[in-house]
């Protein structure tokens, strides 16, 4: 019998995570033929969580929990607990209930056709109108400026075949935009689309910061244009800045008495190019940053705790 491996990373899900286990046993309830286990990956959770995640695998051992020592973020720990799965294909579902379970079997259908990897899309989104506004605007900005093709509208909910895993973990990223390097990899890939339903318990993790950090990881990871686009700008506004200095010249030669500049043409000039260069500035230092994360080599988590993992899923 083939083992699946569900991987969940949680983060003050209490109210989710006991139902997310019910209805992804319930899946495997109804397919006989494969053997699971599922990964909580819990990044240091305030709440009860741990203590949940705690008792059900006290009562039922293809629940494995593995606690990290502190929050070590959205972007390390999910890489971290698929790293940790040894089923012969691994599936990534989100705590809060906004990847359906349900979608397992078309997931592991898709997979047996010799699909290496089965991804779920959400061209519709129960979520704010606002935000999943910003979201497709995101995908569709990122899509066209990366190096290789990213996949639209994929948050990393779906299938990866255990050949994937493997690769995964010969990658030395301390920061990993897992997004891009399912999109890097280039197995056989088939997109299933879905409507995300609303988050019905708790509120998301998911602040300013981390939605910005996650888009800037995808800009520095899979994308020169922006460092390009920096030097073109500059170029363009240089010569910009030339004609206009000639015309104000001329203008005063032939105007002498008459033409009076002032000071606002001066500042507006300055303001103006100052915002541009602290922009680029910004930009750049995302680049550095993100090359400086790499270079200090850290372990994506410190794991505290393992619960299950001794045993073997039955």
């Amino acid at each position: 019998m083939k083992l699946i491996s569900i991987v969940t990373a949680c983060y003050n899900e209490e109210e989710n995570v006991e139902e997310l286990y019910n209805q992804v046993k319930k899946v495997f309830s109804e397919l006989p033929n494969y053997r699971y286990e599922h990964i909580f990956i819990d990044n240091a959770s305030h709440d009860r969580t741990v203590e949940i995640l705690s008792n059900i695998a006290s009562r039922d051992k293809n629940i494995k929990v593995i606690v990290n020592a502190r929050n070590f973020g959205h972007i390390r720990s999910p890489f971290h607990g698929l790293l940790q799965a040894e089923g012969d294909a691994v599936i990534s579902i989100v705590a809060d209930l906004q990847d359906p379970p349900e979608m397992i079997k078309i997931f592991i259908k898709k997979w047996e056709e010799g699909n290496k990897v089965v991804v779920g899309v959400k061209p519709e989104s129960k979520e704010s109108s606002f935000m999943f506004a910003i979201r497709r605007a995101y995908y569709s900005f990122i899509s066209r400026i990366a190096d290789v093709k990213l996949i639209k509208n994929f948050t990393g909910f779906g299938l990866y075949d255990k050949k994937v895993i493997k690769i995964l973990r010969t990658i030395e990223d301390p920061y990993p935009y897992f997004r891009g390097l399912i999109a890097e990899i280039g197995f056989k890939m088939t997109e299933i689309p879905y409507e995300q339903p609303a988050r019905h318990r708790g509120i998301t993790k998911n602040n300013f910061y981390s939605l910005y950090d996650m888009a800037m990881l995808g800009i520095t990871s899979h994308s020169k244009v922006p460092l390009r686009l920096a030097t073109i700008v500059g170029f363009f506004l240089g010569i910009v800045s030339f004609l206009i200095s000639l015309s104000y010249l001329i203008a005063k030669l032939i105007f002498w008495d008459e033409f009076d500049a002032g000071m606002a043409p001066v500042l507006i000039g300055l303001f103006f190019f100052s915002s541009v260069q602290l922009f680029f500035i910004g930009l750049l230092g995302e680049y550095i940053a993100s090359i400086h994360t790499r270079v200090m080599r850290r372990p994506l988590v410190v794991e505290k705790e393992r619960i299950n993992f001794d045993e073997m899923s039955s």
